[in-house]
């Protein structure tokens, strides 16, 4: 194919992360069976295990970057935030004032901005781990730059918005793991006990064989930034950079990867083709869809409805579903029978009343670091990169196929030489208008930004 409010901030919760974390490694939920290894599936922890100090350097100091650093810190003892690099001095400024008024100083002279102030961040020898959180299109070259510099690493998903950065993607997760790099990505519904569990309760055969699935996630239209005066082109894109496909990969990659993500884990596999649709009707900046609706073709007759919308005063709804010949599960807490009866449901702790609560006790933003951490501890070598790369090429894969009109193979989306974005990044002007994709016209067109007009 040639040319072709996230999440939430954690405050409180996060921050008392750090004395539960004192409490050193548990295992809670049901008792680990034999066979999980077998079905990879991660630790449950109460906190992260002791050690070794631990030094993290942060690229991408915006929210949730700075949420990202804080669930770190939250994971386990021993854990500092040292470094941090942004393209913008305001965004380091604002995270360096929120770690300061925990008593958690960052220092200025780690602190570096620029489109090359991640590698001087990287470069410095006291830090371990590097948290990855800008807008994906930079996350490749990162990622890469973390494995030259043997920097174990956290990487927000999704973790590229083309072809080209998977294949870069998964290249430098086998650097990774020849080194013995930790790798821990933010898909955090695999890091969630009662997703956890309810995967194993499918994978011991609790609803037969898969038969067929959905994924959804439904919202309201997510933030945008008008244009300032003395912003140039590229740093009104990058402010602006939930609404550009080639810095987020559009919406059913930066939000909707997570469902896609379940749907893959639970089938235990990608899907061989994709076709679909989309459209826009309410957005007014960027070039993204308002919606979409994917088959996604895992063979041997098995498919899965993918749908995701971001337009205000609609229906809303976030979620996964999985048929199987015995019954289907939410693949979050609860199983039933193929007349529609409850046959297993997940236990949720109690809290301080003795209620029973509708969530994990640690959140799953900070349960994915704690993961990290007890990896690196502990030698239990964990590496995430390579399965959140092919399944947000997956959703890549759907994207193209709903911005093309044409039926898009796995093979055909992998080889794919789509690169999105500009040819050089540098601040001012920028040559470019981006036209929303239009199916059924030639894919240059409706796949990749044209280098002539003005940014609208």
């Amino acid at each position: 194919m040639k040319n072709i409010d996230r999440r939430k901030f954690i405050g409180k919760t996060a921050l008392a992360g750090i004395g539960l974390a004192g409490a050193g490694m548990m295992l809670s939920g049901c008792k680990r069976k034999a066979d999980d290894r077998d079905l990879k599936l991660p630790p449950v922890l109460k906190g992260a295990p002791g050690g070794k100090k631990l030094r993290a350097g942060l690229v991408g100091a915006g929210a949730r970057g700075t949420g990202a650093a804080i669930n770190f810190i939250s994971s386990g003892p021993d854990l500092e935030i040292i470094a941090l690099a942004d393209v913008y001095q305001d965004k380091i400024d604002a995270c360096r004032e929120r770690f300061a008024s925990f008593n958690l100083p960052i220092p200025a002279e780690n602190c570096f901005t620029g489109f090359d102030g991640y590698k001087k961040m990287m470069a410095l020898p006291d830090i371990d781990v590097v948290l990855l959180a800008t807008p994906p299109q930079f996350r490749p070259d990162h990622f890469l730059e973390a494995v030259t510099q043997g920097k174990h690493a956290f990487l927000e998903k999704p973790v590229a918005v083309d072809p080209v950065g998977i294949r870069s993607i998964i290249t430098s997760a086998k650097k990774a793991e020849a080194i013995g790099l930790n790798i821990v990505t933010g898909t955090q519904r695999r890091h969630q006990e009662d997703y956890i569990e309810t995967y194993r309760q499918v994978a011991r055969g609790a609803i037969g064989k898969i038969t067929s699935a959905k994924a959804y996630w439904n919202q309201d239209h997510v933030w945008f930034r008008e244009r300032e005066p003395g912003w140039n082109d590229m740093e009104y894109m990058i402010r602006n950079w939930n609404n550009f496909c080639w810095l987020c990969g559009d919406h059913i990659l930066d939000t909707h990867v997570h469902n896609i993500d379940v749907i893959n884990w639970f089938i235990g596999k990608y899907p061989e083709k994709a076709i679909g649709y989309g459209g826009r009707h309410r957005r007014v900046t960027g070039d993204q869809y308002d919606f979409f609706s994917i088959d996604f073709d895992y063979g041997d007759g098995v498919s899965s409805h993918s749908m995701c919308r971001q337009i205000d005063t609609c229906t809303n709804g976030t979620g996964e579903l999985v048929m199987g010949t015995a019954g289907y599960t939410n693949c979050q807490n609860t199983i039933w029978d193929l007349q529609g009866n409850v046959i297993w449901k997940f236990e949720y702790p109690l809290d301080e009343n003795g209620n029973q609560m509708n969530q994990t006790v640690i959140p799953p933003y900070v349960q994915e670091h704690m993961h990290l951490v007890y990896a690196i501890r502990t030698g239990n070598y964990v590496n995430e990169a390579e399965q959140t790369a092919l399944s947000t090429l997956t959703a890549i894969m759907g994207r193209t196929a709903a911005y093309t009109g044409r039926a898009i193979s796995w093979d055909e989306i992998f080889k794919s030489d789509m690169d999105l974005g500009p040819s050089k990044l540098e601040f001012g002007p920028v040559n470019m208008v981006f036209e929303t994709p239009v199916p059924g016209t030639p894919v240059i067109s409706s796949v990749k930004p044209l280098f002539k007009g003005q940014i609208i």
